[in-house]
């Protein structure tokens, strides 16, 4: 499994948050990536309205709003978690059948809200600039790699 890029979009569209996370990732300019962050709010948006099937309340079944959760290509898989106040995770990786993905995401979410969220000094909405969330983020990847799950083993 090579995870490829990490980013975080605010409820408003705003990339807060971008990572390589592998030398085989493309690379991408800032202002390229505060365009592709952008664009996929926007999309994420378009799919929750042109979607034929609609959940109730217009919410998926972790309560967040519908749209884009996965998009998979012959050499990329693209997956997307919404948090109920509206930010998007999105990690892209090489193509795995094997590894859980919206594990992976769960994961750096909670990463988000006990590095990011607690610190005095962080304003919501705002870019990231956490050396603890960039840390454990780079702790997660390196275990997912190696072992193929996000979780740590309860037995050490």
């Amino acid at each position: 499994m090579v995870f490829l890029h990490l980013f975080i979009v605010n409820k408003s569209g705003g990339l807060i948050h971008h990572r390589t996370l592998s030398p085989k990732a493309p690379k991408i300019s800032t202002n390229e990536w505060l365009r592709i962050g952008s664009t996929f709010h926007s999309l994420h948006a378009i799919a929750a309205e042109a979607s034929p099937v609609k959940f109730p309340n217009g919410k998926n079944m972790s309560g967040a709003d519908d749209g884009i959760e996965r998009i998979v290509t012959g050499g990329m898989e693209l997956r997307c978690l919404q948090t109920l106040t509206g930010i998007k995770f999105v990690i892209t990786s090489e193509p795995a059948p094997t590894v859980d993905l919206d594990s992976v995401l769960r994961e750096i979410y909670v990463m988000y809200a006990e590095c990011v969220c607690k610190d005095p000094f962080y304003e919501l909405e705002m870019p990231i600039r956490s050396e603890l969330f960039t840390q454990a983020v780079d702790t997660l990847i390196d275990r997912v790699e190696k072992t193929g799950h996000a979780h740590m083993s309860k037995h050490r």
